[in-house]
């Protein structure tokens, strides 16, 4: 079995870069080293989607604005670890 590489692609136009960075941050800290990396990747035209080795798991324009971290978490778990407890998240 492969380690997950994240990608979030975001709008540098809509200076969603420090949402971006801070999601990193969290699904880094929740996954830690069961991920291979989670890479920012800049764009335009309001782009921010959240792909797991290519597999969208977000897309602000179909899911309607950004996720909540808890979901997030979720769906990645859900994805990749589904037999992964999550704690309180899960709660």
């Amino acid at each position: 079995m492969t380690t997950p590489a994240i990608t979030i692609h975001y709008c540098s136009q809509c200076n969603w870069l420090l949402r971006a960075g801070w999601m990193a941050q969290e699904l880094l800290h929740t996954f830690g080293t069961d991920l291979a990396s989670v890479t920012l990747v800049p764009g335009t035209g309001g782009i921010y989607q959240i792909a797991v080795d290519g597999h969208l798991l977000w897309d602000r324009k179909v899911d309607g604005g950004f996720p909540e971290v808890k979901e997030l978490k979720q769906r990645v778990r859900n994805y990749c670890f589904p037999e992964r407890d999550l704690g309180h998240i899960d709660r």
